[in-house]
């Protein structure tokens, strides 16, 4: 099963996986918005961790994401928007713990770009639980920034 499933993440990767693209861009935007502001610099953390994915950075171009993403921010402005990104991320909550941790890690870049918030801890606690990922582990297994008062 792991040479098939090796085969089909790559030819997904090359038609492009609209799935596994909607849940970072989904996963990304509830962290973005978290705080009720929207960084620059957050954005284009997300934007940069996204492009280092390589299934999503051989399906997607940078104006694609970004279209994407501003689109998965203006959701995150109401609850029911935040409600919809994140079903948008347990949409890939079968898939391999590979690409489900790596979707998480793009939302924490995002919102490690100046250290990570209460209520960004709380927005990668709902990202975490709807990707069945272990937050804590992976933020243990990554460097992150000191909290910065929220």
């Amino acid at each position: 099963m792991g040479i098939f499933q090796d085969l089909v993440e790559s030819v997904t990767a090359y038609m492009g996986d609209k799935t596994l693209m909607q849940a970072a861009v989904s996963a990304a935007s509830n962290v973005v918005v978290a705080d009720s502001e929207v960084d620059e610099g957050e954005v284009e953390v997300a934007l940069a961790a996204m492009r280092a994915n390589p299934i999503i950075e051989k399906g997607y171009d940078t104006l694609m994401l970004e279209a994407e993403l501003f689109d998965g921010i203006a959701r995150a402005r109401t609850r029911v928007g935040r409600a919809d990104n994140l079903s948008r991320v347990a949409a890939i909550a079968d898939r391999s713990l590979e690409q489900r941790n790596g979707v998480f890690l793009i939302a924490a870049d995002a919102a490690d770009h100046e250290g990570i918030s209460e209520v960004e801890h709380k927005s990668l606690e709902e990202i975490a639980a709807a990707l069945v990922v272990d937050k804590g582990s992976l933020l243990q297994q990554t460097r992150v920034k000191p909290s910065i008062a929220s």
